[in-house]
């Protein structure tokens, strides 16, 4: 990850360098106020948490920290980019086989979640009527970790893992004129052969309005759901929603 990050920074600089006077950057930062809800179900003993058994969420809410930049430049046929990170938290329990043993009873379990999101994207609209239409595909590259706490007869057990997904990216902004205010919102989905992912958020902004750096702040809901049912080894449903705040910058 540490690589794909480092490559396009470069990238982004490079860009900038060269086109200094047309390139536009944009970033924020702040707090998503998740409940995570749902369960996990698997007979095959693979995944993050070797499970043959069952998670189920505790439902505890959690504040996790969020990030994104954008990069947008004057040259048609090279995507735009816009790079995301946000942290999931979730506290549950675990019952079944966890990597061969056996829990009896249930086991308190952790599972800490990190998500990278690098998405290509072009403009289908750039401020037309003061409306932006982005599409795109994601790369969401998600790093999991699961914790089970030890009990009796049962050691505990740690386990890691790291997958990208590909989804399909769809934005849209309306600029409300003479105000400093945005409405916006965007989609990451996809779905195939029982199984399905999307990350939706919904926000309101406000921009003031500064010569070179114009400062702002966001508020917005968000809901992450996945959902896998092939009707044999696994059945997941887990979403995590919530509202988010934060602060903008644009150059």
């Amino acid at each position: 990850m540490k690589k794909i990050l480092s490559a396009f920074l470069v990238t982004a600089s490079m860009a900038t360098l060269s086109s200094a006077d047309t390139v536009r950057l944009e970033m924020g930062a702040g707090v998503w106020e998740q409940t995570p809800t749902g369960y996990a179900a698997r007979i095959d003993g693979s995944g993050v948490l070797n499970l043959v058994g069952t998670y189920t969420s505790s439902e505890t809410e959690s504040n996790e920290a969020y990030a994104w930049l954008l990069i947008k430049h004057p040259i048609p046929i090279i995507p735009n980019v816009r790079v995301e990170y946000v942290s999931i938290t979730d506290d549950g329990l675990t019952k079944g086989y966890v990597n061969g043993v056996l829990i009896p009873g249930s086991a308190s379990t952790k599972i800490d979640v990190k998500e990278y999101d690098v998405i290509p994207y072009y403009n289908l609209l750039d401020n037309t009527f003061w409306t932006t239409i982005d599409l795109g595909i994601d790369a969401k590259v998600v790093e999991s970790k699961a914790t089970v706490s030890p009990a009796v007869g049962f050691p505990g057990y740690s386990g890691t893992d790291t997958t990208v997904i590909p989804l399909v990216y769809l934005r849209a902004r309306v600029e409300v004129p003479s105000t400093g205010l945005g409405l916006e919102s965007d989609i990451k989905y996809i779905t195939y052969d029982g199984s399905t992912m999307y990350d939706i958020r919904a926000k309101v902004d406000y921009t003031f309005d500064f010569d070179v750096i114009e400062p702002g702040i966001e508020l917005g809901y968000r809901t992450q759901k996945l959902i896998i049912d092939d009707g044999i080894k696994t059945d997941v449903n887990l979403e995590y929603s919530g509202f988010y705040a934060g602060v903008m910058l644009r150059f």
